[in-house]
C-alpha cells in the first residue's frame, strides 16, 4: 500500500470528522493517559494494521502500538488485534475513523477469503472490480489481496476493457479492437467482453489479449474456455454470487471477477475498549 497516499487519505478523513477539534475530548481531558485495546467482535480475517499505525502516527506520534494480529491473520470473536497506550484525547479522537476503515477492510478480506474457500479451485484467481467506494479504492483493493484475491485494473487508465456499450457505439468488436490497438500500442493489454459464441470468435480473430465471458452460466464458461486459444487469457464475470460460485470450479477459466467483494460487503464488527487510565479514573469504557 502506498504510504504517502494513505496519509493523504487519512488526513482528509480526520479533517472531515474532527474539523476544528474534538469538542468532547478537549473538554474532558488534559494530560490524561490510558491504555486501549482494539478487539474483534466477530470472526473473520483482519486487514488494516497500517490504518492504525499511520492514523495514530498522524494524530500523536507518542502513542505506542503493539500489534497482536497482522494483516491476513484470522481473528476470532474476543481476539485482541492491537494494544495501544498514550494520550486519552488522541486515542479517542482517532478511534472512529480508524475503526470505520479497518472494519470495512476486514469485512472485504473476510468475504474474499470466504469466496476463495467456496470456489476451491487454485487454478482460478478471484478478482475485484471497479465497483468500489469512491475514495477508498486503494484500501478496498488492498483488502481483497489480504483476503487471498487478486486485483483487476485499478482504474480506466491501466488497462483497456471493451464492454458491450463500447462495441455498440463502434458497431463491432473488430472496429473497437482496431481503434484501441492503434491508440494503445503494445504496452496496454486489451480485454473484450463477450456474451455469445459469435462474439467470442470475433474477439479471437481481432486479437484480444483477454476475453471476458459476461453473464454466462458455468457450462457456457467451460465451453467458451475450451474454445479460446491458450495464448488468450479468459475471465468470467457478471451474475456470479457467493452461492453460485462453487459451480464455476473446474470450468477452465483463469479469472473470475466479483463485484460483491467490495460493493455490498458487510463490515466486520471491531471495537476499541479503554481498559485503564493512569490519571483520570477511566475504566472499562467500551467505545
Amino acid at each position: 500500500m502506498d504510504v504517502l497516499q494513505l496519509k493523504k487519505l487519512l488526513t482528509h478523513f480526520f479533517q472531515e470528522d474532527i474539523g476544528s477539534g474534538d469538542a468532547t475530548s478537549q473538554a474532558i481531558f488534559s494530560d490524561h493517559r490510558c491504555k486501549a485495546e482494539i478487539i474483534a467482535k466477530t470472526d473473520g480475517v483482519f486487514a488494516g494494521a497500517a490504518i492504525i499505525r499511520e492514523g495514530y502516527g498522524l494524530l500523536d506520534s507518542e502513542i505506542s502500538i503493539d500489534f497482536i494480529k497482522k494483516d491476513g491473520d484470522r481473528m476470532k470473536k474476543g481476539d485482541v488485534l492491537a494494544s495501544l497506550e498514550g494520550s486519552a484525547a488522541s486515542l479517542l479522537t482517532g478511534e472512529r475513523v480508524i475503526l470505520n476503515l479497518i472494519q470495512r477492510m476486514s469485512g472485504i478480506a473476510t468475504m474474499t477469503d470466504e469466496a476463495k474457500r467456496r470456489l476451491d479451485d487454485p487454478a482460478i484467481k478471484l478478482c475485484d472490480t471497479r465497483k468500489t467506494t469512491p475514495g477508498l479504492r486503494m484500501l478496498e483493493k488492498y483488502a481483497v489481496r489480504i483476503g487471498g484475491g487478486s486485483n483487476h485494473r485499478f482504474g480506466l487508465y491501466d488497462g483497456i476493457m471493451i464492454k458491450d456499450n463500447h462495441i455498440a457505439a463502434c458497431g463491432s468488436i473488430k472496429a473497437a479492437m482496431e481503434r484501441a490497438r492503434k491508440a494503445a500500442g503494445h504496452m496496454l493489454a486489451i480485454e473484450v467482453e463477450i456474451e455469445s459464441e459469435q462474439q467470442l470468435q470475433e474477439a479471437i480473430e481481432a486479437g484480444a489479449d483477454v476475453i471476458m465471458f459476461d453473464n454466462c452460466p458455468p457450462e457456457t464458461v467451460r465451453e467458451f474456455a475450451n474454445m479460446t486459444p491458450g495464448h488468450i487469457k479468459t475471465e468470467a464475470s457478471g451474475g456470479i454470487t457467493l452461492e453460485t460460485l462453487p459451480a464455476y470450479k473446474g470450468t477452465g477459466v483463469q479469472f473470475i471477477s466479483l463485484g460483491f467483494l467490495t460493493h455490498s460487503v458487510k463490515s466486520a464488527d471491531i471495537s476499541m475498549d479503554v481498559a485503564v487510565s493512569k490519571t483520570g479514573g477511566l475504566e472499562n469504557v467500551n467505545l
